[in-house]
C-alpha cells in the first residue's frame, strides 16, 4: 500500500488536541491499481499522542478521481475512523462495479 495523498484537520478542546488524518491509498490489484481511504484519529495531550484509532477501506475503486472525491467528503465532515464504513459503505458497494 502506498499513500498517494494526505489531508488533515485538528481541533482542541479543554483537555486535548484531536487530529484527524485522511489518506488516499493505492495498491496493485488485478493487473491494475485500486484506491482506498484510511482515516486516523490521534488524541494528543501536552504534545504526546495518548490514543490512536484507525480504520481503512482498501480497494474502493480503480478510478482515482472517484476516491479523491470521497476523501474530500470525509475530510470536510471530519469523519472519525469509527464512522468511516457507515459513511462510505453505500459508495463502496456502488463502486465495486468499477473493477469489471
Amino acid at each position: 500500500m502506498k499513500v498517494v495523498n494526505s489531508l488533515y484537520s485538528s481541533f482542541k478542546d479543554e483537555e486535548k488536541e484531536i487530529k484527524y488524518l485522511y489518506r488516499l491509498t493505492e495498491e496493485s490489484y488485478l493487473n491494475g491499481q485500486a484506491f482506498g481511504i484510511e482515516v486516523e484519529r490521534q488524541d494528543i495531550v501536552d504534545g504526546n499522542v495518548i490514543a490512536i484509532e484507525r480504520d481503512y477501506i482498501g480497494k474502493i475503486s480503480n478510478i482515482e478521481d472517484k476516491v479523491r472525491e470521497l476523501l474530500s467528503l470525509v475530510h470536510n465532515y471530519q469523519v472519525s475512523p469509527v464512522h468511516l464504513v457507515d459513511i462510505l459503505g453505500e459508495y463502496v458497494d456502488n463502486y465495486v462495479m468499477d473493477f469489471n
